[in-house]
């Protein structure tokens, strides 16, 4: 999790720009810098960085000698950075794995590059040889990124709009900040004077569709029939790769632990992984609600069950009422709802960063949209009905649960990552037939539930546990 800050065109002092960059330190706790561009003085890149992967040649702007035109400021994690590197044979320079956009960039152009991405990210790359800007955002926006564009072509972008509100340029319009689009990327020319013109914005990958870098997976490709016991195999299979492509960090690993369905299993999964990969450390799992909530209680059966480090996060109304005013200053929103689920994550995010050293935090996000988890999906009046709203669940995400879960770990310099929003496991499972995917027997996530009964990877009384909300409701009301 970093922050990543950039201006192209500023009429203003840059000196006086950048403390609006500060805004989102939060994101790097680690280090920082700001950057101007050579040959456009009007340009600058702002970086805050939360050292994951390569502590020591991994500060951006990330320039390589192969390369001098590339200027690559991106905040995320490429999984899929040493197969690509091999497949392809690039000369690396550092260990970063987001040196791999800069070689795909000069081989393949910006649509195949952000293509072949399998992992979270969100990137400003400037090619000053060709006078080219591109922004990009992975299929669910995990990574955030906002940007400003004004009517006479200069743009701001940041991981956070906070980092954009401050920004002063003369327009004869005001600028909209915006969330930049999921699985699309942007290109801009840069023209002499710094400022840019936007010339193409395409998505390169949605959730419905196979990604193009699935012939590059380590999971080889899967079974097609649609048997019962085949589709819960590749689930399983499909699942475990997802976990097991994120174990990748220098930094010390955890896992957000509710008690429901979905974190119980990314948790078990992660545990038997860890293990199976010879970790250094025991996982460390954290639950937060009231003391002996169901939540609290049912996350402790499952951490004795999985045999992790467990922290349990008890807090009262009260510090809950006093965190909402930084929640909202971090979720930069007033949904109710999103507030609401929100402070929990927050306060457990801020106990993982000042009581432990955990920092990358594998969580159960997208579970509930990709599989029916809600109740509603009871009342939906056929499959396809069911199927097109978990769909429509799917690409908004970026603006509630994915946003909510981004925010409230990173407001504490914390790696968040979503092992049931891999690219590869969400395309294979919204691709089974609709009335597969539906409720059944007044359970929802059925088929799910059904993929790792028998197991003994959880409690049977966890894996058909029904859908609660978090308990912080009850205490408000």
């Amino acid at each position: 999790m970093c922050g990543i800050w950039a201006l192209f065109g500023s009429d203003e002092c840059l000196s006086v720009q950048c403390t609006s960059a500060m805004k989102i330190a939060h994101r790097g706790p680690d280090a920082f810098r700001f950057e101007n561009v050579n040959g456009f003085t009007n340009c600058c890149f702002g970086f805050h960085r939360l050292a994951i992967v390569d502590q020591l040649y991994g500060m951006q702007p990330l320039r390589i000698k192969k390369f001098p035109f590339l200027w690559l400021c991106y905040n995320g994690e490429i999984y899929n950075h040493h197969t690509l590197k091999k497949q392809f044979e690039f000369d690396y320079q550092t260990k970063v794995d987001g040196e791999i956009l800069l070689h795909l960039y000069d081989r393949f152009g910006i649509y195949k590059m952000a293509s072949l991405l399998d992992g979270v990210f969100a990137f400003i790359l400037l090619d000053t040889a060709n006078r080219k800007v591109f922004l990009g955002r992975d299929t669910y926006g995990i990574r955030p990124l906002f940007k400003l564009l004004t009517d006479d072509g200069f743009l701001a972008v940041c991981s956070e709009a906070k980092g954009l509100t401050d920004i002063t340029h003369a327009m004869a319009i005001p600028a909209k900040i915006a969330p930049f689009l999921p699985g699309h990327i942007e290109a801009f020319d840069l023209k002499q004077n710094g400022k840019v013109q936007s010339i193409q914005i395409q998505q390169f990958h949605c959730c419905t569709q196979e990604p193009a870098h699935a012939i590059y997976d380590t999971v080889e490709r899967l079974p097609s029939s649609l048997d019962e016991e085949t589709v819960k195999s590749n689930i399983r299979a499909l699942f475990e790769n997802a976990v097991r492509k994120r174990l990748m960090a220098h930094r010390r690993i955890g896992c957000l632990l509710s008690g429901g369905l979905d974190s119980s299993v990314v948790a078990a999964t992660l545990v038997k992984l860890a293990k199976e990969e010879k970790m250094p450390y025991p996982i460390q799992t954290f639950s937060i609600g009231s003391e002996d909530s169901p939540d609290i209680l049912a996350a402790r059966k499952v951490a004795a069950h999985i045999g992790s480090e467990h922290h349990e996060v008890n807090f009262t109304v009260e510090e809950g009422i006093q965190a909402v005013e930084e929640v909202i200053f971090h979720l930069e929103t007033y949904d109710i709802t999103t507030i609401r689920a929100s402070v929990g994550m927050y306060l457990v995010s801020k106990y993982i960063r000042e009581k432990t050293d955990s920092v990358v935090i594998f969580s159960g996000e997208g579970s509930d949209e990709l599989t029916q988890g809600y109740i509603y999906f009871h009342k939906a009046p056929t499959p396809k009905a069911a199927a097109e709203e978990s769909v429509q669940l799917m690409k908004e995400l970026y603006l509630f649960d994915v946003l909510r879960a981004d925010r409230t770990t990173a407001a504490h310099g914390l790696e968040l990552r979503v092992p049931f929003l891999d690219h590869r496991f969400t395309a294979y499972y919204l691709s089974l037939p609709e009335e597969m995917r539906v409720p059944k027997h007044g359970v929802e996530k059925h088929l799910l539930r059904e993929s790792f009964k028998g197991l003994n990877l959880i409690p049977e009384e966890i894996l058909w546990r029904r859908k609660e909300a978090f308990i912080i409701c009850n205490m408000y009301q």
